[in-house]
């Protein structure tokens, strides 16, 4: 039995209904399933997966966990899923919005890694969520959009804030991308694996003052950097002009130009200036 089959009569078994709001597309690619596997390379690890559907990958990621904790918005899914996988005694199953289990702090996990096909709508605030966490994951291996994985994971000259987000706590890569053909139903888009790693809490620099200037280089691309800059921290230009020389940057650059590097080096620049 394929996989599609097999989800189909698991939908029609427990009379469920897709709810296409809530970005339901299952996978029914054993290839790319398999690769998820792979990327994740699980040795008795704690694993969280953010929205197991009816399980296709949960049970795979069973077989090389220590224990998959399976986090399902869909009440209805939940319920069917506890029922589908009632044979794995690793696996629990929990019936809750992912972000707001983050915000009660609910999960007591330790050295853990995230691996989940995850709603599309959902992929900026639970990777923010992850990284910002104060029990961030060992390693985080998501089918996202293949547009986001492409933004998330880009270089100078087309840096985005989503890209610098990410990349201030980790290193993003792409492993692959998804034809859409892969997925029941077929979504408009085609998808991406990715692997996020080596990420750090890191104490060089002020996370909040950070932030807080990269947003403000953000506001408005199409704009020089020293503009925005100034504009919306009422820095006086010419001392953001004479910190960008003094990185090695044009002083008429754009934030789609710096790296992340560039970015920290910058903003101590700034700061020293600030205390002269």
């Amino acid at each position: 039995m394929t996989l599609k089959s097999n989800i189909k009569n698991l939908i029609k078994k427990y009379d469920l209904r897709i709810n296409k709001l809530m970005g339901q597309n299952f996978l029914i690619n054993p290839r790319i399933l398999q690769k998820i596997i792979q990327t994740a390379d699980l040795k008795n690890d704690i694993v969280l997966e953010v929205g197991p559907g009816l399980g296709t990958l949960t049970q795979e990621l069973a077989k090389k966990a220590k224990k998959v904790i399976a986090v399902e918005k869909d009440k209805q899914m939940a319920e069917a899923l506890k029922e589908i996988l009632k044979d794995f005694k690793n696996i629990e199953i929990i019936q809750e919005d992912i972000l707001k289990i983050f915000k009660k702090q609910t999960l007591n996990l330790k050295k853990y890694k995230v691996v989940a096909n995850i709603p599309y709508y959902l992929t900026s605030p639970l990777i923010r969520m992850l990284l910002e966490s104060d029990n961030p994951p060992k390693e985080i291996v998501l089918m996202i959009q293949k547009e986001v994985a492409q933004r998330i994971t880009v270089q100078p000259p087309k840096m985005n804030l989503l890209a610098v987000s990410v990349q201030f706590y980790s290193q993003p890569k792409t492993i692959s991308y998804v034809a859409k053909e892969s997925f029941w139903p077929e979504p408009k888009v085609d998808s991406a694996i990715i692997k996020i790693d080596n990420i750090k809490k890191t104490k060089k620099i002020n996370q909040e003052r950070f932030f807080k200037i990269v947003k403000a280089g953000f506001s408005s691309p199409r704009k020089q950097l020293a503009n925005n800059l100034s504009e919306k921290l009422n820095i006086d230009k010419e001392k953001i002009k004479t910190a960008l020389a003094e990185c090695g940057l044009n002083p008429q650059a754009r934030a789609e130009n710096l790296s992340l590097e560039n970015w920290m080096k910058l903003i101590s620049n700034l700061i020293f200036q600030d205390q002269n």
